[in-house]
């Protein structure tokens, strides 16, 4: 029979004790009642989660059942820049996509986070929350100062591109070659004047472009892996190739860009972008001087992503952007479980698109 529970002050919140004891069952089986797996029958299940409708009892207090665990079922999502450009980024969407779909599949909670690490910077501190797992989405400088106090809490980090360390498990390209596979193309074409628009190294900072620069004089004075694997493949091919830093890595950074480089006489008959919404803001800048591409001015992205406002196809290097995504949701998983799975390479190909052609006759 069951028995009423103890009268409560105003104001207390009935507890699971109060709900096993108007249920009539013990503490633990009214804990099953509010799980979706346990060995319980459905008549038991119904009258411990009526007793909780009488007494108002929204459940156990997540806190802490995750404290009682020693696990919070969250997982961070850290993105280099403000997390309203993340969501202006094809390549961080499509990635993040297939993150989640893992995550998900793993019953996992996301946070989705800027990666603020400098001292007296406004927000939550990255450090002090209750994650069990870290993956680094975006690749940027500013998230190595986190490192310190993550490490020391233990926590598993999977890193998209990057931060290349010994305890980040790595889910990443062979930038070198996948940045070879275009040059080669365009080498090919007989281009000898190139320009590239180099990934800006400040992510989180919108800014005006560079100076241009020659390749060489910029290649290693890079600290950034990716971009400066990028422009080692073509310092090989064009020892003398102009160089710009991007103030931002969308379009309108792009553009700005591209006229510093389209200004240069002779100009470059061929500029290739390290990324695709940096190559689309090239596009915008030759079409803003009247040039025709690929006729006057071959263009190249990199990434592969869905661009739907072009309206052609761009020469670049495709890269499984879901997939990796999915990749780097599998490699937390098997983290977070006690696992020490092996970084990852995955392939690319050169997607020759509409933007590519032999250089105008002189």
């Amino acid at each position: 029979m069951a028995s009423s529970p103890a009268p409560r002050r105003i104001g207390e919140r009935a507890t699971l004790a109060d709900v096993a004891a108007l249920a009539g069952v013990s503490t633990s089986t009214a804990s099953l009642a509010f799980r979706t797996a346990g060995s319980i029958t459905d008549r038991t299940r119904a009258r411990v989660l009526h007793a909780a409708r009488e007494l108002d009892y929204a459940g156990p207090n997540p806190t802490a059942r995750s404290l009682k665990r020693g696990k919070s079922g969250i997982v961070g999502v850290i993105v280099a820049e403000q997390v309203r450009f993340a969501f202006m980024n094809p390549v961080t969407i499509a990635t993040m996509d297939g993150l989640s779909e893992v995550l998900d599949e793993l019953n996992c909670g996301q946070l989705l986070l800027p990666g603020r690490a400098e001292p007296g910077a406004s927000g939550p501190n990255i450090a002090d929350m209750p994650l069990d797992g870290i993956v680094f989405v975006t690749r940027g400088e500013e998230l190595e100062r986190l490192l310190p106090s993550l490490r020391a809490r233990r926590i598993p980090m999977v890193g998209i591109e990057g931060p290349h360390y010994d305890d980040v498990s790595l889910v990443e390209i062979d930038d070198y070659a996948a940045m070879r596979l275009v040059a080669e193309h365009v080498h090919g074409l007989g281009h000898e004047r190139v320009g590239v628009v180099m990934r800006t190294t400040r992510p989180a900072v919108t800014a005006e472009p560079g100076p241009v620069r020659l390749i060489g004089e910029v290649t290693g004075t890079v600290t950034n892996r990716t971009i400066g694997e990028r422009l080692r493949a073509v310092v090989g091919l064009w020892p003398r190739a102009a160089v710009v830093e991007a103030g931002g890595r969308l379009a309108d950074a792009g553009e700005a860009a591209a006229q510093r480089l389209l200004s240069l006489e002779p100009r470059p008959t061929a500029i290739l972008a390290q990324n695709d919404q940096l190559a689309s803001g090239v596009l915008r800048a030759a079409a803003r001087r009247g040039l025709r591409v690929p006729e006057d001015l071959t263009v190249t992205g990199f990434d592969g992503a869905e661009l739907p406002w072009l309206d052609r196809e761009l020469t670049t290097v495709a890269q499984p952007l879901h997939e990796r995504g999915r990749l780097a949701g599998r490699m937390i998983g098997q983290l977070m479980a006690g696992a020490h799975p092996a970084n990852v390479v995955i392939p690319v190909s050169l997607r020759e698109g509409e933007t590519a052609g032999p250089p105008p006759a002189e």
